[in-house]
């Protein structure tokens, strides 16, 4: 059996022309969606992040502005950056790069998140937001999930009555994916660094979310043949290379459907952030679910 490849920039082309026609839309009648990324210091992979994001935001129209910060900002002047975002009717979306300088403890990280106007959540990951998650009401939903999401609706990949694995439960991929995997009627397994047997757990799956961040950890064996294979991982090998969690080629010879790296959920986790900024310039931050 050899997998069929999720495309993952196809798939963000066709989201991009849907969230172009929102902002048209809106700009008929004078709205301009507006973005405003808050990139506090210098890492590399951040600023690639961020210029992608910006990139993609001028393809559909959106407005982007990014607010750079030395990587010595405190978390005071993070908050009042935030806080003039809320309160500046320009910009629909706020988005506060991760991870932050080493500076910023992990819990005024927590609290620079939780100073989003839960209205410009776009990255879906204020505790409102993934409390209405929870709830099932409306609420936007973290991008790179929503882009999982959307990758198994556009190959046809049944979750109703399928079970589930997710690796990793982080708060920005696993516990939300896990969510949504949920509400979409699948029986969800949530393993992690401490999960017992994690190969036996994986195998079961006819949906596997690997978000776990080391490289290549999924093998061949590991997979039910004919199972989905939704790789969010993305490492760098000492050679440069860019790898997912999964081993591509081992998982690609069983699995019915598979996402690349790269190519695969990345450009639909941006492709889902200006999805969501055009619904929050619309006022509907319910259509994100």
């Amino acid at each position: 059996m050899a997998a069929e490849i999720i495309d993952g920039r196809a798939l963000a082309r066709a989201v991009r022309r849907e969230v172009k026609a929102r902002v048209s839309e809106l700009a008929g009648r004078g709205v301009v969606p507006g973005l405003a990324v808050v990139l506090a210091g210098d890492d590399p992979a951040s600023q690639i992040y961020v210029r992608s994001k910006a990139k993609m935001a001028a393809r559909v129209g959106i407005a982007a502005r990014t607010v750079r910060l030395p990587a010595e900002v405190s978390a005071g002047d993070l908050l009042a950056v935030v806080e003039r975002l809320n309160a500046d009717e320009a910009v629909h979306g706020i988005l506060v790069q991760l991870p932050l300088p080493a500076g910023i403890s992990p819990e005024d990280a927590g609290r620079i998140l939780r100073a989003i106007d839960p209205a410009k959540d776009v990255d879906g990951l204020h505790p409102a937001s993934l409390g209405a998650l929870v709830a099932g009401e409306p609420g936007f939903v973290a991008c790179t999930p929503s882009g999982c999401m959307r990758m198994l609706a556009a190959h046809g990949v049944p979750i109703e009555g399928k079970r589930a694995v997710v690796i990793g439960r982080s708060t920005i991929v696993g516990k939300p994916m896990a969510l949504l995997l949920l509400a979409a009627h699948a029986t969800v397994t949530v393993c992690h660094s401490r999960t017992a047997d994690l190969k036996a757990r994986v195998r079961e799956a006819d949906i596997v979310v690997a978000a776990v961040g080391r490289p290549q950890m999924v093998r061949g064996d590991w997979i039910k043949p004919g199972a989905a294979v939704i790789d969010v991982g993305i490492n760098r090998t000492p050679e440069g290379t860019l790898v997912g969690d999964v081993h591509f080629a081992e998982v690609a010879a069983v699995a019915g459907h598979l996402t690349p790296v790269p190519g695969g959920v990345g450009p639909m986790t941006i492709a889902s952030l200006l999805h969501n900024v055009s619904l929050a310039a619309a006022g509907r931050p319910g259509g994100a679910r």
